[in-house]
Order: C-alpha cells, then sequence, then structure tokens
C-alpha cells in the first residue's frame, strides 16, 4: 500500500498544510512532496480537508451497545460506530460494578480485541472505578466502591492480557497514594469522583496521577479559600484535564477558560454512554436507568449519567466557544489523548512515521471518509 494523498488542507500540529500530496506507505504517514514522482498512484480528495483520526479515551457505549454488557459484541459494534464519527483509537471505559461483571467486560475486551477490531482500534481499557466515594459519586454504584489494592489490579491485568492503561480513583480512598505510586509508570493514573482536599490532589500528583477526569463533573470544585480538585488540576502543569464539551456538564465560557489555563493539557473525551446516536428514551447506564432527552442523560434524581456526545462535536464546540484555530482544538482530541498515554510516537497528529489514520472532511465539517492505517474503512453517502 502506496500511494499519495490530495486534498485542500491537511490539519497539522501548529498550521495547515496546502498544495502538497501527502506519501502514504505501509499503513503511516510518510513526508510530504511538491512533485509527484513517476507512476504514483494519488487518493484525491480535492475539495475536502484531512485531519487525524480522533482518539477518544473515555467512552463507555454508543448506539444502544456498552462495554458493561460484557460481551464481544458490544466491543465490535462500538468500534464500528465510532469510525462514522471520526473516531479512530479509543479506551473501552468500564464503571463501578460488581467484581463478577466488570471482570467480564474486562474479558469481553480482551477477547474482541483478540478477534480483531474491524473498525477504530483499542488502545486498552480504562477502568472508571470502583474506588471512588459518595459524595460526588455521579452514575457510580457506591454499593460496589473499594479501596484499591494491588491484589485486584493484578487479577484485572490479568484477564486483561495486560490491556489496562488507565484506571480512575477517589485519592482519599484508603490505600490510594501507595496504589498510585506504585503503578505511575504502568498505566496513567487519574483522578475522579472524589471529595479530596486539594493537599490531597497534590500528594496524588507527587505520586504519580496524571490526569484528571471530566474536569468539573464529579469533584469538588473551585472555591478561593479551598481550590479544591479543580484547583488542583488548574494549578497541576505537568497534569492532562478531560472536558466533556457538550454545553451540558460545562458551561461553554468555562470550557473556554479551561483551555486558557490548561492549553495543550485540556483533552476532550466523550464519556459517551449507550444512548449516543439514539433516539430519545430510557437506557441504562450500568445497573442504573437513565432517561435521555434532548441529548441529555440524567438518572432520576436529575444528575447527568455520562454524554451522548460525539467527539468530533465537542471539537467543533470548543473551537466555537473559544474562537481558537480548527487544527488547534482538533489535537485536543487526537494528538493530546495520545500524549497522555505515551503513544505520541506512533498516533495522534500527521507526521511522518506515524499510523496512517485519517478523517475526510467536506466544506461543512461533515465526515465524508474515514481511514485506518491508510486504508479507508467508512465513506459517508456524500450527497445521498
Amino acid at each position: 500500500m502506496d500511494f499519495y494523498l490530495k486534498a485542500d488542507r491537511f490539519l497539522l500540529e501548529e498550521d495547515n498544510k496546502e498544495g502538497s500530496y501527502l506519501h502514504i506507505q505501509e499503513g503511516r504517514f510518510g513526508e510530504f512532496v511538491d512533485e509527484l514522482p513517476n507512476d504514483a498512484k494519488v487518493v484525491d480528495w480535492s475539495g475536502y480537508t484531512i485531519a487525524p483520526g480522533l482518539f477518544d479515551t473515555h467512552i463507555h457505549g454508543v448506539r444502544g451497545h456498552d462495554v458493561m454488557d460484557g460481551t464481544t459484541e458490544a466491543v465490535h459494534e462500538m468500534s464500528k460506530t465510532l469510525l462514522e464519527i471520526g473516531v479512530t483509537r479509543f479506551l473501552p471505559t468500564t464503571l463501578t460494578s460488581s467484581k463478577d461483571d466488570l471482570e467480564k467486560a474486562i474479558i469481553a475486551v480482551k477477547e474482541a480485541v483478540e478477534e480483531g477490531l474491524v473498525g477504530a482500534k483499542s488502545e486498552g481499557i480504562f477502568l472508571e472505578g470502583p474506588s471512588f466515594t459518595e459524595k460526588y459519586k455521579g452514575a457510580q454504584n457506591p454499593s460496589y466502591f473499594i479501596n484499591p489494592t494491588m491484589e485486584d489490579y493484578e487479577r484485572w491485568q490479568k484477564l486483561a492480557d495486560g490491556q489496562i492503561v488507565k484506571i480512575a480513583l477517589a485519592p482519599e480512598r484508603e490505600g490510594a497514594l501507595a496504589f498510585i505510586e506504585t503503578l505511575q509508570d504502568q498505566v496513567l493514573m487519574s483522578i475522579a469522583h472524589t471529595d479530596a482536599s486539594y493537599d490531597r490532589c497534590k500528594e496524588a500528583n507527587e505520586a504519580g496521577a496524571r490526569n484528571y477526569v471530566h474536569l468539573f463533573n464529579g469533584m469538588s470544585g473551585l472555591h478561593h479559600r479551598e481550590p479544591g480538585v479543580v484547583g488542583a488540576a488548574f494549578t497541576s502543569e505537568d497534569c492532562y484535564a478531560e472536558l466533556i464539551a457538550d454545553g451540558h456538564h460545562v458551561h461553554q465560557d468555562v470550557a473556554a477558560l479551561s483551555l486558557k489555563i490548561k492549553e495543550g493539557k485540556l483533552m476532550l473525551i466523550s464519556d459517551c454512554m449507550r444512548a449516543g446516536l439514539m433516539p430519545d428514551g430510557q437506557y441504562h447506564l450500568g445497573e442504573f436507568e437513565v432517561t435521555m432527552k434532548d441529548g441529555m442523560a440524567r438518572l432520576d434524581n436529575g444528575s447527568l449519567a455520562g454524554s451522548t456526545l460525539k467527539l468530533i462535536d465537542g471539537v467543533f464546540n470548543l473551537q466555537k466557544w473559544s474562537g481558537q484555530s480548527l487544527n488547534k482544538i482538533w489535537h485536543l482530541a487526537s494528538l493530546t489523548p495520545a500524549k497522555s498515554l505515551g503513544i505520541e510516537d506512533r498516533l495522534g497528529s500527521i507526521a511522518a512515521g506515524k499510523l496512517a489514520d485519517f478523517v475526510v472532511l467536506d466544506q461543512n465539517q461533515q465526515i465524508v471518509a474515514v481511514a485506518v492505517e491508510g486504508q479507508v474503512k467508512h465513506e459517508a453517502n456524500v450527497g445521498g
């Protein structure tokens, strides 16, 4: 597979590239050239923009399927659906549940990956929980909250065949700091669903926690005398902070402010659950019944229960709210996620040597095609 891509515009990390051809060889991006070699094969996307494939590092489900279904079918269907919305890489995300259900979900992801995902590729499992605290539980079931232990982790990682790459926990749980310190070089240790003090979060950062999950949601807010979890996220320059840019979880002006503060450490996620791409109605997130109306998924008590956001819409939302360039905001949903996991050398941007995952956009910013490792896996019905 050796060919050249032509397009009106390529979204690069720093700016846009126009008027050149991009070499694709053996599923990886090559160099840009202004003149084609003899007998070169050209895939012509004139009139379109080519952007890196999106990477959703926090997604529970979509279009009626959920990781916690505990079936390979659910993972396969998520993989196929995600391609349609521009996501080429994802972290199948669990939530707090019984150990039996959690382990069933872990095994299902592992087996689906072994069988081969035909759409978006999994880059590992994200365990969201079960070591959280009740005050900011959100849609996590407190009946199953436990303290983190290496015994549980080692069992789950063995079941996952080493695929667990990210874990979220509340740092005030007993044993949390030691757990974070032990695993800091193996897993992206993240802070979530927590009422920890600012100082406790800073201790967790020093122990090796490097990410704050869905900023502002499931955590204590910013106060001028107690900065809280949000304050710790804002003042920890080497830590990432996830943002759900749907306009429901975080006010648009606060989202824009978060970008100013965190800049390249702000990471766009969807936190999408099974109601994503589905009509309004009743759904389940884990054991909880959820009502989805006008794009918002809520528990019976009114709390938001994940989202129904398409990651690409989060990109366009934050671009609009912040007034920043598309290429800058786009990379918060492609390159920054890869950086958070230390795999930016092979994913996240259009650069020589990286896997050729890309999205083709028309002039109305609609997805026309999506490719994984240079092969177009999804094409929209353009004009249909």
